[in-house]
């Protein structure tokens, strides 16, 4: 496992910046991990000092918003709708499909760290419901045929 402190100087660089603004957290956190891919944890205490909060508001916040991450992602990210046009149409057994095949829950990664599985709450395909995003491009009118082709694609990329 990398060591998440060599990040700090890249994060006093930001606190610098941003720490006299209103508001400053959300921009603070946004920035880091867009730099970083996610927010390392020897960010907390460092965020919390420069903007005089606790590690608690600090954690609280990252937790509340589910784009957050607090560890590097996987090379994949699997978004799977769960709103009720997509529930309608088979998304909840996909999302079995899902957790079996990869061996983990609704906010996991797998084992090889190839695949995070996150669900949301609308894609904006209600008439092509099922739906998913995997990497930024959605799928419609999904089966448990083509899930499993696009898990095969993301394991042969590997």
């Amino acid at each position: 496992m990398p060591d998440e402190t060599l990040h700090l100087p890249l994060i006093h660089r930001l606190l610098e910046r941003h720490k006299d603004s209103p508001g400053a957290l959300l921009p603070i956190l946004h920035q880091i991990q867009e730099e970083l891919g996610y927010i390392p944890d020897p960010a907390i205490p460092e965020i919390a000092h420069s903007l005089n909060l606790s590690q608690a508001e600090v954690r609280g916040v990252i937790s509340f918003y589910h784009d957050f991450r607090s560890a590097p992602p996987a090379r994949h990210i699997l978004r799977l709708c769960r709103a009720e046009s997509c529930q309608s149409r088979g998304a909840e057994q996909l999302a079995a499909q899902l957790r079996e095949r990869l061996q983990l829950d609704d906010h996991g990664s797998s084992a090889d760290g190839n695949i995070s599985l996150r669900p949301v709450y609308c894609l904006g395909a209600c008439a092509c419901s099922p739906a998913l995003e995997l990497d930024g491009q959605l799928h419609a009118r999904l089966s448990a045929e083509r899930l499993d082709a696009l898990l095969d694609s993301c394991r042969e990329d590997a």
